[in-house]
């Protein structure tokens, strides 16, 4: 079997799903997803004439005074008469403008006795000074965020002063993680000379922590045909990714392809041409998509990078799911390429990347120690330092 082109795997593991079926989402609950459709105001902002400053709400035909002050206006509390040849109402920061007045004369170029109120200062130099006018934010039915937006806390503000208390979004991905082995044991446990903590699945929950999805570990299921296909028929059940870690190689004791095919899954597609992580599984169980990643962290962090994270935005509603590819110097020559893209843990400073001496797929700790993956594609030649390269940030 050929190895599959890792931009082809991506292609064809995108294209096996759309972004989920839209729920009306509270505002509350919205940061970080994604738009599917352009978000129109309904309202005006602001939905009258609003004063800019504290002073007094005057007509500018009527400068440079003296006037009658017949009233106040505050936010919430606006003045409800109509203002006539000079007068004026005394107004807030906020408030809505009297019926009459255009312009505000504010605090520091005026003095006031009783009701009796002159120029003290320069004044206001221009009709409509010092006023915010109705729709000068935006304007009812007009777009305010576009489709394809991941939400910030700055869109929920607007959203809300557009006079939304919800939106219409794709609903959150829910994602089954299964750690398999029976050398496996949940991480803090007194570990035998033949054991291993777990580390993948909370690992994969830490990565898929920024995404607009729910992660749920469903444990360790030792090496067992049986005891795997019914945890997959029953993570797919209630899931829309089932997400294995180890296993997917073609050893005695790799048995998430059988199981899978044993459960009612089917393959997609296995192997890709990548390096570390060619094991990587990708195929359907019932109405879930499943990806069986490689076992050790490093090929399984960097599997979840390329495939389980864009597919996670995808289906969440992200126009852009694949990783940001950056761009950076060597610090240092690099060999050339084989067969395979090469994925290659590296720290950067300064616009510069250098690669991390191990990078043998069981170092965990150069992983923990990186940055970014220097991308350097199948049958790259020797690259030298000061070499522009491909990198991920990680």
């Amino acid at each position: 079997m050929s190895l599959l082109p890792v931009a082809q795997a991506q292609a064809q593991l995108l294209a096996m799903a759309g972004p989920l079926a839209e729920e009306d989402t509270p505002l509350s609950q919205s940061c970080g997803r994604w738009t599917m459709r352009e978000v129109l105001a309904r309202r005006s902002q602001p939905a009258a004439d609003l004063s800019a400053m504290d002073g007094y709400a005057i007509r500018f035909a009527d400068m440079p005074g003296p006037w009658r002050v017949v009233g106040e206006s505050a936010a919430g509390s606006h003045f409800a008469g109509l203002i006539g040849n000079n007068e004026a109402v005394r107004i807030y920061t906020g408030a809505m403008m009297p019926q009459g007045a255009d312009t505000v004369l504010v605090q520091e170029d005026s003095a006031r006795e009783d009701e009796r109120l002159r120029l003290s200062g320069d004044g206001p130099e221009s009709h409509g000074r010092h006023v915010r006018r109705a729709g000068f934010d935006f304007s009812e039915s007009q777009p305010v965020i576009p489709s394809g937006t991941r939400l910030s806390p700055r869109d929920i503000a607007l959203a809300a002063l557009a006079g939304h208390g919800s939106l219409t979004l794709p609903r959150l991905p829910r994602i089954a993680l299964v750690s398999t082995g029976s050398e496996l044991v949940q991480p803090g446990i007194a570990t035998g000379p033949d054991q291993l903590p777990a580390s993948n699945a909370i690992m994969l929950q830490a990565m898929l922590g920024s995404l607009p999805c729910t992660a749920v570990d469903r444990g360790i299921v030792a090496d067992n045909l049986d005891a795997l296909a019914e945890t997959f028929a029953a993570a797919a059940g209630t899931s829309d990714i089932v997400v294995s870690t180890g296993g997917a190689s073609v050893g005695d004791h790799d048995l998430v392809k059988p199981a899978l095919e044993r459960a009612g899954g089917r393959i997609d597609f296995w192997k890709i041409g990548m390096r570390p992580g060619k094991p990587l599984i990708c195929g359907r169980i019932g109405n879930a998509i499943f990806i069986g990643l490689p076992g050790n962290p490093v090929s399984a962090f960097v599997t979840a990078t390329l495939f389980l994270l864009p597919l996670a935005r995808h289906m969440a509603g992200s126009p852009n799911p694949l990783p940001q590819i950056g761009r950076a110097l060597l610090d240092c020559d690099m060999p050339a390429v084989g067969g395979r893209d090469d994925y290659v843990r590296g720290t950067t400073s300064d616009g510069r990347a250098a690669p991390l001496p191990v990078q043998d797929s069981a170092a965990t700790l150069s992983l923990a120690r990186a940055d970014c993956l220097i991308v350097r594609p199948a049958g790259s030649t020797q690259a030298r330092a000061g070499d522009a390269v491909d990198i991920i940030a990680i």
